[in-house]
């Protein structure tokens, strides 16, 4: 039978595309934040967490902060000599990869690192980090969790049971070990049992001067993070572009 021509399928959820529009626009804001502060400092993230980074913006709405979108920062800022917007930003694209981003400010570079020094918060791990300690569970009644909870501890590998209504491990269980790349279901069992081993880390990596255009490194970077394949377009970073200067 042949195909309706009336058959069309609509998309019930429809999102507005940023386009070249969007791009210039950051392009200009990047450009009058060069010309507005007197210094760019390049940091990177450890553990990115967007409550942390929204409670980074709000302690430092008397400057900008643009992180994400690595590419575009590059362009506004120029990636050589003769393409930089002014002297020595080269330098700065230089370093933009990976999870950094840019801190246009007027406060100096002693104020800046004393701050971002003391703003280290413990966080719950996620899949792919690395336990900082070993973790295991004895046998024995697991009181905490209520008996509805059973089945889906037993899904992420603890081997429970219900006994007289209580989750209960028929058995000792090793979560994890000190180094171990956590899996999803490891993560998870440190959250259920409240065991941070992730921490939420501020890096400022290095300066720029406006008024004499010199270029500082302040701590050496790793060759991950001067790798071409990480631009940092990732989910987070564009939704941290839409926040910035918030």
């Amino acid at each position: 039978m042949p195909k309706s021509k009336r058959d069309k399928k609509v998309s019930l959820t429809k999102t507005t595309k940023k386009g070249l529009e969007f791009k210039q626009n950051l392009i200009e804001e990047l450009r009058k934040c060069v010309d507005t502060y007197k210094y760019i400092y390049i940091f990177s993230i450890a553990n990115v967490r967007n409550n942390k980074l929204k409670d980074i913006r709000n302690a430092w709405k008397h400057s900008r902060i643009f992180f994400g979108k690595n590419k575009v920062m590059m362009v506004a800022l120029g990636r050589s000599p003769s393409d930089e917007y002014k002297e020595n930003l080269h330098q700065v694209s230089k370093h933009l990869r990976g999870e950094v981003g840019l801190l246009f400010s007027n406060r100096t570079k002693a104020e800046v690192l004393a701050w971002f020094a003391e703003f280290k918060e413990k966080d719950f791990a996620r899949a792919g980090n690395k336990a900082t300690f070993t973790f295991g569970l004895d046998t024995g009644p697991l009181e905490q969790f209520p008996h509805s909870m059973e089945p889906q501890l037993r899904q992420l590998g603890l081997p429970t049971a219900l006994k007289k209504g209580v989750v209960t491990l028929i058995s000792d269980y090793e979560v994890c070990r000190e180094g171990d790349v956590l899996t999803p279901e490891q993560a998870r069992i440190l959250k259920l049992f409240d065991y941070k081993m992730a921490e939420f880390e501020v890096t400022i990596r290095s300066v720029w001067h406006a008024e004499t255009g010199e270029f500082e490194q302040l701590t050496g970077d790793t060759a991950e993070q001067l790798e071409d394949g990480d631009e940092g377009d990732a989910d987070l970073a564009e939704e941290s572009d839409e926040e910035a200067g918030d």
